[in-house]
């Protein structure tokens, strides 16, 4: 199935490969930096890419590209699943996942891929079972196996690899019971320039993090679960009885997961936060042109906007720029043409402004094409399609455990045209 994993960083270096079957060279990459160098985000890269002999998969995660090389026909989504579950695992096992802390674990890293995939195939991908066989390294460990040649890799077999639920492991113990849940979504938009909502969505997240002793038997209710679409879960979930009661019925792993990621595609429920007042003009007689950008609050249930920030991709021909913020710093990266915004808390009662001049390369012709806003926001302790949890049930222990929920939206591609 998968062949070979390259992982490369944002400057197009490839600083680490692991092969299952037969080496395939580095030079397959070489299709890969040329739908790079085409691409104006990292993120634009199309997930997969066609060669004469191979197929080429990735994902980009923390400024890292993980490319995995396939030979045959496989369910993209598959390999995909993949390559965010080896990203997940390191940035569970080593705090963050950046080619510094792989390089620096990189006989960690090696042993993980060796038992995550199995001749090409998937096969130990849950954190508590690949903890049990490799364990997380720590300082103290580092210095033992470096004074006797030992290794991180354990002695027995994980005890929940043979049972009926594999993703949590035997005997766990915990002093202080707790269980969270963060409802993150973000907002995927297109308004165009009169304000007119062209196109929203919202993606979202439940993300748990559940210390439980025993084998606890967990239901999560919402208030209001009907208006969710595609949801996909953690395999601990019990999907008939989120058919039949649209309530999800569990017994957790031990640690951080993924429960639930879920699509809102109605986009009367999608509230758009901020509204954005902006006029880019270019003129025909001199070289230069004029922006002024006003960012004011919209549908933000009552909840502050913070971490506001705007970029924009300049046309070529913009050589600088004179501008003015009222909120905020701006700065304008010549080499890359991107005037980002950082304005911080959004003020209802001083709307944050930015306007001034912009100067083009003489000679240049007008730009054509006015450039797109790129918002980026955050709001905290609010879900904006709505979604609310109602309640948390334990059966199966009966300890008294603590529990609590907490709400994110952030932007996820929100553009506003000019």
């Amino acid at each position: 199935m998968i062949h070979s994993l390259f992982l490369i960083n944002h400057s197009g270096d490839i600083f680490l490969e692991k092969h299952w079957k037969s080496v395939i060279s580095r030079s397959v990459c070489d299709y890969f930096f040329e739908a790079k160098e085409k691409a104006v985000d990292p993120e634009d890269v199309a997930p997969v890419l066609q060669t004469p002999h191979h197929y080429l998969i990735t994902i980009y995660r923390g400024k890292l590209f993980f490319l995995s090389v396939v030979q045959t026909e496989v369910p993209p989504l598959f390999v995909i699943e993949f390559l965010h579950r080896v990203a997940d695992t390191f940035q569970d096992y080593f705090g963050e996942c950046s080619e510094s802390v792989i390089k620096d674990n990189v006989v960690t890293v090696y042993e993980l891929l060796e038992e995550m995939l199995d001749n090409g195939v998937p096969l130990a991908t849950e954190s508590n079972v690949l903890k049990e066989m490799i364990r997380p390294p720590t300082i103290l460990r580092s210095v033992v196996n470096t004074l006797t040649g030992g290794s991180n890799v354990g002695n027995t077999l994980p005890t929940g690899q043979l049972s009926n639920v594999p993703w949590r492991r035997a005997g766990v113990k915990y002093a202080n019971n707790e269980a969270y849940f963060d409802v993150i979504e973000e907002i995927d938009a297109i308004v165009d320039k009169s304000g007119t909502t062209v196109f929203a969505e919202i993606q979202g997240v439940i993300e748990a993090c559940v210390w439980l002793t025993g084998m606890p038997d967990l239901t999560l209710s919402f208030m209001n679960p009907r208006l969710l679409d595609d949801v996909s879960f953690h395999p601990c979930v019990r999907f008939q009885r989120w058919e039949s009661e649209r309530a999800l019925s569990f017994i957790p792993p031990d640690g951080n997961f993924t429960l639930m990621n879920y699509h809102v595609s109605s986009q009367n429920l999608v509230a758009i936060p901020v509204y954005v007042k902006q006029s880019i003009s270019f003129f025909e007689s001199g070289p230069c042109g004029r922006l002024d950008i006003t960012i004011g609050p919209k549908q933000t249930m009552g909840k502050m906007v913070e971490a506001l920030m705007v970029k924009i991709h300049m046309p070529k021909a913009v050589l600088s720029v004179n501008l003015t913020a009222t909120q905020g710093s701006h700065t304008y990266d010549l080499p890359t043409k991107v005037l980002v915004w950082d304005i911080g808390r959004l003020n209802p009662q001083k709307l944050p402004n930015l306007k001034g001049s912009l100067s083009l390369q003489a000679g240049a012709p007008k730009p054509e094409d006015s450039p797109s806003l790129n918002i980026d926001l955050k709001m905290q302790q609010v879900a904006i399609s709505g979604l609310k949890v109602n309640r948390l049930d334990m059966f199966g222990e009966k300890y008294k455990m603590f529990k609590g929920v907490k709400y994110v939206t952030k932007a996820g591609k929100f553009q506003v045209r000019t």
